[in-house]
């Protein structure tokens, strides 16, 4: 498990096309709050034939927030650019000249084997260009996980390629629509991914083999809008947390509230996480009831709960 919270700090990804010149406006009066990230979205949101219009007005939307930023004090996200091919990542941060320090990493979709050494070679050069760390979040979303004969084989292969990179692995990211097209699903504003088990499966072998030494960030929620949007958000955050999921990708503003509320940590499970990280290791016993009385907590067993349990109270808050 992860021992810094910068790794949970991710929390509500607002996605955005990186030709949306209103981002600029919206960044610097803090349209959407100070509690989200964001991704800059070079790929699927852009059109083939556009991809290089969409990068010069990504770079200069992006030296114009810099310049605000030198000037006012506003919230900055975590910004990430989400490219479609490696080249685009020196290529980008150079153009960017001194704004490249908005820049927190590169999202990277339809992670594989294959382009794995390419994309984490690329981003540790950049990291040791401007001597800092710049992270990646690799989304896993390929079809070719949905083959049970080699979905184990697959993700290992990728877990052991991420291995060298493991401190820049901000997330592993999960794309439930790209997964959920092949088979011709679309779930409605009051039903789960959860309950699609073809998927949910994945997303469990997903857990399994990454949950252990990353943070698996949820998938998108498509419904920002109309009777029981909300709810149904509220509910499918529900089986992430669950499952092992922390954070969750949007792509509307009236999502971002809502996962940063389901992620609130409840007040009586920071009491009993607290009481298991201050345990006297001189106790004769290493198991007592909680707070409340109502649970047990036994240290050997709730330790890593605990530990994770703290950091995402750090981060989203109490209820």
């Amino acid at each position: 498990m992860k021992n810094n919270k910068i790794y949970y700090s991710v929390g509500a990804l607002l996605y955005c096309p990186a030709n949306n010149e209103s981002i600029v406006r919206s960044i610097c009066n803090e349209k959407f709050g100070k509690n989200f990230s964001l991704a800059l979205c070079l790929e699927d949101t852009i059109n083939d034939d556009f991809v290089e219009q969409a990068e010069y007005i990504m770079i200069n939307s992006l030296k114009k927030i810099y310049e605000n930023s030198k000037d006012t004090t506003i919230f900055i996200p975590k910004i990430f650019i989400r490219v479609r091919e490696v080249n685009q990542i020196s290529r980008i941060m150079t153009s960017l000249g001194d704004s490249q320090k908005l820049v927190t990493g590169f999202i990277v979709p339809k992670f594989t084997p294959e382009i794995a050494d390419d994309y984490i070679d690329a981003v540790l050069a950049e990291g040791k260009k401007y001597e800092r760390k710049i992270y990646m979040m690799p989304i896993l979303e390929s079809g070719d996980m949905i083959d049970l004969r080699t979905r184990t084989e697959l993700l290992y292969s990728i877990k052991d390629k991420l291995s060298r990179a493991e401190d820049i692995v901000l997330n592993i990211r999960v794309g439930g629509n790209d997964l959920c097209k092949h088979f011709g699903f679309r779930r409605h504003n009051n039903e789960s991914i959860h309950d699609i088990k073809p998927v949910s499966n994945i997303f469990s072998d997903i857990i399994t083999v990454f949950g252990l030494d990353y943070v698996v960030s949820g998938p998108v929620w498509e419904y920002f809008n109309g009777n029981g949007w909300d709810t149904g958000l509220e509910s499918e955050i529900k089986g992430d947390i669950l499952c092992g999921f922390i954070g969750k990708t949007v792509i509307h503003p009236n999502q971002i509230d809502v996962v940063n509320k389901a992620y609130r940590v409840k007040k009586k499970d920071i009491e009993d996480a607290n009481s298991i990280l201050h345990w006297s290791k001189g106790s004769i016993s290493m198991v007592a009831g909680s707070q409340n009385n109502e649970r047990m907590n036994e240290y050997k067993t709730h330790i890593v709960w605990a530990e994770k349990t703290k950091m995402l109270a750090d981060v989203f808050g109490i209820k």
